[in-house]
């Protein structure tokens, strides 16, 4: 079953903000201890149990942001007063002492990085109870009992009381299963208790001060790498400088601040040239890996994938990750402590080496016209990475595939959300080549879109994949409308005399007037 759950402005970072997931959580002086806030502001409300526990907040495991939101739900709803600061170490503490294991965040990091996906849960009752009204990515970064599920379930009708009459609810008995059978189905498929969490929970933080080399792509702008220093400033708390070159030979300098809940999510805050951005990464059990997604703080669908690695002889990415069969390309393998001694494999000759030090190696390649076509293994020195040869491009799709962005500005309190596209070819067995430059366009998505000319009203889709929405309230060109539409976006790349074509769906939808750290 597809189940489609849309992406959208972040407003959220006003909440992300507040809960302070990217501020050193130490602990003042005059504030308070997390255990001190626990036994004098949250036990005011959930009594003691049998086993010295607070009721229901000892039933329940969740990330950073889960926690966030819980604390904010306390602040916002029960009129809990806490300082910042206070804020800061309730989550650390609760995310440490009863958070998730790596493989129980792995299936749903892309809702705490904020990729846009069409979700596809695994089972058919729970994407039509629970991911109807939120995506099936709130639900499964929890862990709680049967009881607390279900209690979950009653707040639920408590708060929205209208909630098994919308969302088309009334299909079936929405009540009678999600505080009959649903809990217990839940505690099973994502129990309190695992194996995974007893084994990391009992695992060390690893220090991730040190010097990193990063790498990524950004959708819109291009590959980049570079360095990363990060310096111990508190225990799990980090400040950061970077140093980048993009691949269009400019270069930015970046300075920011992170913490690690649970010994491997890092939350980063980081002024990097002229932006500000927000950093999702993961930690290797060994601390010698971080990778995930760094976006913009008032644009979560603009940002870039990020991969960094520490130690001797560890690449960090390849630039470009892909060769054509047949011509000659500039090649940038970045990483660590890297050697000098590059070995490519057949087909494949090094022409001239451009520059290579510890940090980087820059050559001109030549793919033979003959060079095997797939994915190969390429070494520098004992450091290896995967590098894609093909002889064409049989296709090409746009990412993501199904977009929303959203109406803003025109003197409200809501920016505009944009949306940004990538262009991403594949050989004719379906492997992924990658990112290609493409020319865009867009239009109408169906007769309806065209008869409202909605291309028209919609916004604008600029050269390098980034859709920028029209303002929102109402257009009196447009008989005083909004100008919400439905688009289709192009683009094209020319292939031996071709052309490749792909397209995605654009919605563009009113704000967001409120909004969660996991959607």
């Amino acid at each position: 079953m597809m189940h489609k759950s849309w992406r959208f402005v972040p407003m959220a970072v006003l909440a992300l903000a507040s809960a302070g997931l990217a501020s050193a959580p130490s602990v003042q002086a005059k504030e308070p201890s997390a255990e001190a806030v626990l036994n004098t502001k949250c036990s005011t409300c959930h009594p003691r149990t049998a086993t010295g526990g607070l009721f229901r907040i000892d039933e329940q495991r969740k990330s950073p942001e889960g926690w966030a939101m819980t604390v904010r739900r306390m602040r916002q709803w029960h009129g809990v007063i806490l300082t910042d600061a206070e804020t800061r170490n309730l989550v650390k503490h609760l995310a440490d002492r009863q958070g998730l294991a790596p493989e129980e965040a792995e299936p749903f990091r892309y809702a705490l990085e904020r990729r846009t996906v069409v979700e596809s849960p695994d089972d058919a009752d729970l994407a039509t109870l629970c991911a109807r009204c939120h995506s099936y990515a709130r639900a499964g970064l929890q862990r709680r009992t049967a009881a607390e599920w279900r209690r979950l379930a009653h707040m639920h009708l408590g708060q929205w009381p209208t909630a098994e009459y919308q969302a088309l609810a009334r299909d079936r008995k929405w009540w009678e299963t999600v505080s009959g059978p649903l809990p217990e189905k839940l505690a099973a498929k994502w129990p309190i208790d695992s194996t995974a969490w007893k084994t990391w929970k009992a695992r060390p933080s690893p220090n991730l001060a040190g010097d990193w080399a990063v790498a990524g792509h950004r959708p819109g702008k291009g590959d980049y790498w570079g360095r990363m220093e990060v310096k111990r400033s508190a225990a799990d708390s980090y400040r950061l400088s970077y140093r980048l070159t993009w691949a269009d030979g400019s270069t930015e300098t970046g300075e920011g601040r992170s913490v690690v809940y649970t010994g491997f999510e890092w939350r980063g805050s980081t002024r990097l040239g002229a932006e500000q951005v927000s950093e999702v990464l993961r930690a290797s059990a060994d601390g010698g890996r971080l990778e995930g997604r760094w976006y913009l703080d008032d644009q979560d669908a603009v940002g870039a994938t990020m991969v960094a690695v520490r130690g001797k002889q560890a690449i960090a990415g390849l630039s470009p990750a892909a060769l054509k069969a047949g011509e000659t390309t500039r090649l940038v393998i970045s990483g660590n402590a890297l050697a000098r001694e590059v070995s490519l494999g057949d087909g494949l000759k090094v022409d001239k080496v451009i520059a290579a030090t510890p940090d980087s190696v820059t050559l001109m390649v030549s793919a033979s016209a003959g060079a095997a076509a797939g994915m190969r293994e390429i070494a520098v020195g004992k450091a290896k990475a995967p590098l894609m040869v093909y002889d064409r491009i049989a296709s090409l799709k746009v990412e993501p595939e199904t977009m929303v962005a959203r109406l803003g500005g025109n003197g409200g309190p809501v920016p505009h959300a944009p949306a940004q596209f990538d262009a991403v070819a594949y050989t004719a067995d379906n492997l992924r080549i990658g990112p290609v430059p493409a020319k865009w366009s867009v239009g109408n998505f169906d007769e309806t879109a065209e008869h409202d000319q909605d291309a028209k009203f919609g916004g604008v889709l600029r050269p390098n994949g980034l859709f920028m929405p029209a303002d929102a309230g109402p257009n009196p060109a447009r008989k005083n409308l909004n100008n919400i539409a439905n688009l289709l976006i192009k683009a094209e790349v020319a292939e031996g005399g071709a052309t490749v074509e792909g397209s995605a769906r654009l919605v563009v939808a009113p704000q967001r007037w409120n909004d969660a750290e996991i959607r």
